[in-house]
């Protein structure tokens, strides 16, 4: 009887088991899911709990969906939120496009990750009801412009959120950010074009990781004051103004970056010897008094538009620089002043804004109706040769320091039309005149919050910060010049050595900018002969690229254009980078054209398949190009050359991939940039490879905007024969599928190793086009046709045969009968996983953004900067050129 229990038991759990694995609550919503996606691999069969990446509970409903670096295509579909118990949604790093629908309601989802996809849209109330979600990323998706959703206050459990490089617009709206998400240590929106003010609640979050570079917020960054969690910000690339906070209690604080903004003042002690510090950029900044001196074991990033008294870092600035910032501390730091107030000496020959001297002392300050708002500082009382005040028609409050009225020498006192309040002044020197008109609380006391001697004695502690900076530099450069001295003496060397010490020193002051090191004070760079373009670009000295060219040595040549000559360099760090030299006999006309077009493109695009370029030169008759170098050179020798240059030829798979690399960097210039853009070159010679054989576009000097629409444009017929489209070469009008009969011919190039056109051979095969199409016709002929390097067998035969189709459809005679270069990646990606799967990940990722394995910030992160020198010669209207470079690429 036990025995006939035991089998009845077992019998029944067997059922049990057998129903749970046949049925699901969730097959149809996963079934619609499996459709709209193409059917993602390892899903087959009626229970989705058996599917590949996909976790269910005890009762057979769907907790985990993890398909990301499948190369999948497709649509979401609508319904997903019927997945209640869904915890996990992970579909990263695919070709997915559409929008992304809302999952309003479950209560249970803890990471989502959409990132990397074709996303162009996201459902406003995606976060309402998911009072669990923990981790969110959307980075790199062709968004249209879209704001952060109100919804978003209902992820209250929100820990890291991330919206990179996704077409955010708009304001971050305060959500009250430490209140709402009390465990939110991450947030990143870089590279979007987000504006105005950072939201006053972040200064309650206890955020540690803080991105928001490449984006155009302005206002003030007093906020990072009391966010004495952060460990990492990167506000980079913005248009910040006002002073840097005090930072003495940020313990954990190990990266900021707060370069590329307007930010006014002198930087405070509290960060240059903020403990926890590794990383600091300041540069093309409007930062004011002595250039920082930070530890030495922190990387820093000083260079570009700062108007530092001084070069040299610690160096004190004149009493009456130090008393002038006094002033306009007081004021807030106004960026006028900041444009303004240039070098060590306000009476120089270039006269600072509002400031008249006599003798080398200030006698007139005059900021009459600037603008300005705060207190009237008691600095003004150290000028003591003042004769002239004049502070009128500004928003100045507070009270008037009655020690200005005790000046010797002061005549006239104008406070008229502010906001000021408080007694009457009546100095000492009754001679003065003081004019107090139109400031209504003159004389009827202060408002609630003042009393007499606010202003004065905010001016004061004011000037105490400088006055105490000030007097801990000088002791840390007694103590260290002390130390020089008894350590030169002890040697019995010191008035020889010490000149030479002093050279050395400045020898081996280098500023650290991203990865790369220059010269510092003896390159001779400051903020007045510095130009720094927002997306990181920057104009790098003549001098800094003969020396890591080695005067521009043949040895280093790496190969000769039209342009110019194209030169191998070496930074000091051993950094390599690649050279563009314009020959002098092309400076002006077509040449200068390309020049300019190449700085214009390559700082408005960023994707990890098109070149990076590094920056520019421009000196005397020097026109130069740097770009990041890639070690393998271009796609031509690998084809064409292969054999005299001493390399293999390229097996199939790799040429499948290389023909993604580029068909992705050209599907990103036509449809996936901010605007579209027509390469008109493509050719393999501007095909580079670096040493994991991944393809970039290259020379981007024949770009054109692409037209609306199907509209074509007519410009002046460009490019290479062979190459050239038909209707192109005809009635020179372009659109978009010029490049891609170019993209065409290249293929033709890989499958054959023949080049495009080539005189060496017979007539009717002079030109690859016309002769590819006869031999495709002809089966039989056709595998004649293919390069005898490729190894033709049972595996390679079915994607040779659809690439050479595929080339066939791209170089169709009429433009409308060609693909468009999505559906060209959509089949190169079908192709290539089947070939490589070891490498997915690393071509899956960043499909459609930012490439951010460039050395730029972000994007960075961020930048990798040389030398520096004045742009003087390109026009900054963007409709020429715009060398007041856009937001880029971080990260």
């Amino acid at each position: 009887m036990m025995i006939l229990w035991r089998i009845l038991l077992s019998l029944l759990c067997f059922i049990a088991y057998v129903y749970g694995q046949s049925s699901s609550p969730d097959e149809a919503a996963m079934n619609v899911l499996k459709n709209s996606l193409n059917s993602p691999p390892g899903w087959s069969g009626s229970n989705p709990c058996n599917w590949t990446d996909v976790d269910c509970d005890g009762s057979n409903q769907v907790t985990k969906i993890q398909i990301g670096n499948k190369g999948i295509s497709g649509m979401l579909p609508t319904d997903l939120k019927s997945l209640s118990s869904l915890t996990v949604f992970e579909v990263m790093n695919n070709n997915i496009i559409g929008k992304i629908p809302s999952l309003a309601g479950l209560k249970s989802l803890e990471t989502v990750n959409f990132h990397d996809n074709g996303f162009t849209s996201i459902d406003a109330d995606f976060f309402t009801g998911l009072p669990s979600l923990q981790h969110v990323s959307l980075d790199n998706n062709p968004f249209g412009p879209w704001q952060i959703p109100l919804s978003l206050k209902y992820a209250t459990a929100l820990a890291d959120f991330s919206a990179v490089n996704c077409s955010l617009s708009g304001r971050i709206p305060d959500l009250l950010w430490g209140q709402t998400f009390p465990s939110l240590t991450t947030l990143k929106l870089s590279t979007n074009s987000l504006v105005g003010e950072l939201p006053r609640s972040f200064s309650e979050s206890r955020v540690q990781t803080l991105i928001l570079n490449g984006q155009k917020l302005n206002g003030s960054i007093s906020v990072l004051q009391n966010m004495t969690d952060l460990t990492e910000v990167r506000l980079n690339r913005n248009e910040f103004s006002g002073p840097i906070p005090d930072f003495s209690g940020h313990v954990s604080l190990k990266v900021l970056n707060i370069r590329d903004n307007q930010l006014t003042g002198i930087v405070p002690s509290s960060l240059t010897g903020l403990a926890s510090l590794s990383e600091v950029g300041l540069g093309n900044n409007l930062l004011q008094g002595p250039t920082p001196s930070f530890k030495d074991n922190i990387k820093i990033d000083i260079s570009g538009l700062n108007s530092f008294c001084l070069d040299t870092p610690g160096t004190l600035c004149d009493l009456r620089v130090n008393t002038l910032l006094s002033i306009a501390e007081a004021f807030g730091y106004p960026v006028r002043f900041a444009n303004s107030w240039k070098g060590n000496d306000p009476c120089s020959k270039s006269p600072w804004l509002g400031i008249t001297c006599a003798g080398g002392s200030i006698i007139v300050i005059n900021f009459k109706n600037m603008g300005l708002t705060g207190n009237i500082s008691l600095s003004f009382q150290n000028l003591t040769s003042l004769q002239v005040i004049n502070l009128s028609q500004n928003n100045l409050t507070g009270t008037i320091p009655e020690e200005l009225t005790k000046l010797s020498n002061l005549k006239t006192l104008d406070v008229s039309n502010n906001q000021l309040c408080g007694d009457k002044v009546s100095g000492v020197n009754t001679t003065i005149n003081v004019n107090t008109g139109g400031n209504p609380d003159i004389g009827k006391g202060c408002p609630s919050g003042f009393s007499s001697g606010d202003g004065g004695k905010k001016a004061s502690s004011n000037a105490g910060k400088i006055i105490g900076s000030v007097i801990g530099i000088v002791l840390g450069l007694l103590l260290i010049g002390f130390a020089i001295f008894f350590l030169v003496k002890k040697k019995k060397q010191y008035h020889k050595m010490h000149p030479q010490q002093q050279s050395s020193d400045q020898d081996a002051f280098k500023i650290t900018i991203g990865n790369m090191y220059v010269g510092g004070s003896e390159s001779g760079f400051s903020g007045s002969d510095a130009h720094v373009g927002e997306s990181g670009n920057i104009v790098i000295s003549i001098h800094v690229l003969r020396d890591a060219t080695n005067n521009f040595n043949e040895n280093n040549i790496l190969g000769r254009g039209g342009f110019g000559i194209v030169y191998k360099g070496e930074l000091h760090d051993g950094t390599k980078i690649a050279v563009k030299r314009m020959e002098s006999s092309i400076i002006s006309g077509k040449g200068l054209d390309e020049f300019k077009s190449e700085i214009a493109v390559l700082t408005r695009v960023r994707h990890r398949n098109l070149v990076v370029l590094h920056g520019y030169c421009l000196e005397g008759n020097e026109r130069l190009l740097v770009y990041q170098y890639m070690p393998q050179g271009t796609l031509s020798r690998h084809i064409f050359h292969w054999q005299e240059e001493g390399l293999k030829p390229l097996e199939w798979a790799r040429r499948l991939i290389i023909a993604l690399d580029v068909a992705r960097g050209v599907e990103y210039l036509h449809t996936l940039a901010h605007q579209s853009f027509i390469h008109r070159d493509l050719k393999p010679s501007n095909i580079l490879l670096g040493d994991d054989m991944h393809a970039k576009v290259a020379d981007f000097g024949l770009v054109r905007l692409a037209p609306e629409g199907a509209q074509s444009i007519e410009t002046k017929i460009a490019g290479t024969f062979g190459y050239l489209a038909p209707e192109y070469a005809v009635t020179g009008r372009v659109t978009t599928k010029v490049d891609v009969y170019s993209f065409g011919v290249i293929l033709m190039e890989l499958l054959t190793g023949r080049k495009a056109l080539d005189d060496k051979r017979s007539e009717e095969e002079v030109h690859l086009a016309t002769w590819f199409r006869r031999m495709l016709i002809n089966k039989d002929s056709f595998s004649k046709a293919i390069d005898e390097t490729i190894e033709v067998n049972e595996e390679t035969l079915g994607s040779i045969n659809k690439v050479a189709e595929l080339a066939n459809q791209c170089s169709a005679r009429e433009p409308q009968q060609r693909p468009d270069m999505s559906h060209v990646v959509n089949v190169l990606v079908s192709l290539v996983l089947q070939w490589k799967p070891a490498e997915r990940s690393r071509d899956s990722e960043d499909v459609y953004g930012i490439d951010y394995d460039t050395p730029f910030p972000q994007i960075s992160l961020d930048s990798s900067f040389f030398g520096v020198n004045t742009l003087t010669s390109i026009p900054s209207r963007p409709s020429e050129l715009d060398c007041t470079f856009r937001s880029g690429q971080g990260r």
